[in-house]
């Protein structure tokens, strides 16, 4: 084989690398950019044919009546909690079990690893009517904490495999270098292990984040006055102008991605602790 092919695989490669990241890009940031121009478009912007690409008339009146709307601050801080709630108990439940996963054998571990992921193939509105009848007996009903609780379920699984993987990255010579030192199991977990983890606690955030951002179904059905966003903007907008139906859309996306961007740094490290 000549030199000069052989001098062509690199750059192949790299541009087979590079088409796929703009594929990618494209795939993601498109429809955003099409939901903001019809957000920002107003009504003549998201009724004009033959569409537009580039924003000529840009107004932020449609987003700023729609925040106006009655109950929509509230269904935003509700998301909010309930996101939160999901983060920080998937984090505290999902990493010590990610954790005895990757560290310990234990009879049933492959079975307990299935079921934990099975846990996800039982459909959502078969239990509606049992946990709605346990949350009033319990007095979560119509609570950020009762659907924080039910989105915990939801992103536990993903929670603990993922972590899983994570701390398989993490080298236990580390970890038993700091007992000869003299920390505790505890005290090398939290000292050693967890900094090196960091990025793939933060990707396990990112995605309890968005399954409760997202979700719709539990939330309707297990509120009445204190909707999450979603389920607030599935009774609101579902008579509105096609411009705000884009706002709400709008007002979902930003804050997913406000959030991946604030942890972007961890995220970006997370092949480098998997690969060690």
């Amino acid at each position: 084989m000549s030199a000069a092919r052989l001098s062509s695989f690199p750059s192949a490669r790299r541009l087979l690398l590079w088409s796929g990241i703009v594929a990618v890009s494209l795939w993601v940031l498109v429809p955003i950019y099409l939901v903001a121009l019809g957000a920002f478009g107003g009504r003549e912007g998201v009724y004009q044919w033959p569409k537009s690409f580039l924003p000529l008339e840009v107004s932020p009146d449609s987003v700023m009546v729609f925040l106006q709307i009655q109950g929509v601050g509230t269904a935003f801080l509700n998301s909010l909690i309930a996101a939160g709630i999901t983060v920080v108990l998937s984090i505290l439940l999902g990493a010590p079990a990610g954790y005895a996963l990757a560290r310990y054998d234990f009879p049933g571990k492959n079975a307990y690893r299935l079921l934990v992921l099975l846990t996800r193939a039982f459909p959502l509105a078969i239990l509606a009517l049992p946990l709605t009848v346990s949350f009033i007996r319990l007095g979560l009903y119509d609570s950020m904490l009762g659907v924080g609780l039910i989105h915990t379920v939801l992103a536990l699984p993903f929670a603990a495999l993922v972590t899983q993987g994570v701390f398989m990255g993490v080298p236990r010579e580390l970890e038993e270098a700091a007992w000869v030192f003299g920390c505790s199991r505890i005290g090398a977990f939290l000292k050693v292990v967890v900094p090196l983890a960091l990025p793939g606690l933060a990707a396990t955030a990112v995605f309890a984040f968005v399954i409760s951002w997202n979700e719709v179904f539990a939330a309707s059905v297990l509120t009445v006055q204190n909707r999450t966003l979603t389920a607030y903007l599935l009774t609101v907008l579902s008579e509105s102008p096609l411009h705000y139906q884009f706002a709400g859309g709008l007002l979902l996306i930003l804050p997913s991605a406000i959030f991946i961007f604030a942890v972007r740094r961890y995220l970006f490290a997370i092949w480098g602790v998997s690969s060690k």
